[in-house]
């Protein structure tokens, strides 16, 4: 028993915590590359028919960058920005939250579970969100807008990928 119990101290020994680094990194868009993911989704949208707003958050929610067509509703502000926040903050499609039982998230200060919020995850490395706001459903609620935002993330994905 004592063996065993000297080999959990050694093994569990400060020396074992030393490759642990004191801090930790991250990526954050730039400003560019946030205004061009917004213009890029926004443009998909437009090809379309649609005005709509597209607001670009980093990881923490914070508003990085936002575009309206003048033509869309002054409600699609909120929203876009409430899309792309929860998208962050979850990191997860809105799209897909949307399908599961949050219905005690409702109340929850700037989360809006509907379609049309993207993660911008690229090679490993997440950045934060986007929210798209203004398009009709097609099938479901939020489809067209999630439709554009993914153009949107298409349209800087090699830009990430490949940043260095």
């Amino acid at each position: 028993m004592k063996k065993i119990i000297i080999t959990l101290l050694l093994t569990v020994s400060p020396l074992s915590f030393a490759a642990d680094k004191a801090f930790v990194s991250s990526r954050t868009m730039s400003h560019t590359t946030a205004n061009t993911l917004a213009l890029a989704a926004m443009d998909a949208c437009k090809k379309q028919g649609y005005q709509v707003a597209a607001a670009v958050v980093d990881r923490h929610g914070n508003l990085l960058s936002f575009i309206r067509d003048p033509l869309s509703g002054n409600h699609t502000i909120d929203v876009a920005i409430r899309k792309a926040y929860t998208s962050a903050t979850f990191q997860s499609s809105t799209m897909t939250l949307q399908q599961g039982d949050f219905a005690g998230l409702r109340f929850a200060d700037k989360v809006l579970i509907i379609g049309g919020g993207r993660p911008v995850n690229i090679g490993g490395h997440f950045y934060g969100a986007i929210g798209i706001s203004g398009a009709p459903a097609k099938k479901v609620t939020g489809d067209i807008d999630d439709a554009c935002a993914q153009a949107g993330i298409e349209s800087v994905q090699e830009l990430l990928e490949f940043a260095e």
